[in-house]
């Protein structure tokens, strides 16, 4: 009885597996750890720091948006870094960031907005409201270059599919600025 043996021979190219320190040093990854540690950490402490605020609703409005999109900028700089599309490529992480950062600027406007108003003169609330209004333009910059992404020209796409692109992309950017002012 004769047997057969066959060998697989599998290589990893460098930096395949493990942690993607590199993105850290990226325009997104740079843009996501400034929001994240600068702008939301710091409105999120000026806010929470201050007893007595003048409007509790509106600044418990600001408080929930900015821990909701501190945690879900870390989750989403881990999982960049951690390399999480690639294990589940099921989901359209391009699209999951857009949608992010589209309900993220929106939200983290209007909270900044009504912080500003409703702050009363206390300092630490003023400075909280201007870094939401950095946060959301920092997310409006991670917008674009995510948007950048999904929409960037795919190999094999003929250029004028890539200029149609560039084009609906600067529509769609001078409507989402409409929709803010």
């Amino acid at each position: 009885m004769s047997h057969s043996v066959t060998t697989a021979t599998t290589t990893t190219s460098p930096g395949g597996e493990g942690l993607n320190l590199g993105y850290t040093r990226t325009i997104p990854g740079v843009l996501k750890i400034i929001a994240l540690f600068l702008a939301l950490l710091v409105a999120l402490l000026c806010v929470s720091c201050v007893r007595g605020w003048p409007s509790w609703a509106a600044f418990q409005f600001f408080q929930v948006v900015v821990l909701w999109f501190l945690v879900a900028f870390l989750v989403f700089l881990l999982m960049h870094v951690c390399r999480v599309q690639r294990k589940m490529p099921c989901i359209n992480w391009p699209l999951t960031e857009f949608f992010h950062y589209s309900v993220g600027s929106v939200l983290l406007f209007i909270g900044s907005v009504v912080g500003a108003v409703k702050c009363g003169g206390v300092s630490a609330l003023v400075v909280g409201s201007v870094f939401g209004f950095i946060a959301t333009f920092l997310m409006v910059i991670n917008l674009w270059t995510s948007y950048s992404v999904a929409c960037g020209t795919q190999p094999g796409t003929s250029l004028s599919m890539a200029s149609h692109c560039s084009i609906t992309k600067l529509e769609n950017l001078i409507a989402f600025c409409f929709c803010l002012c």
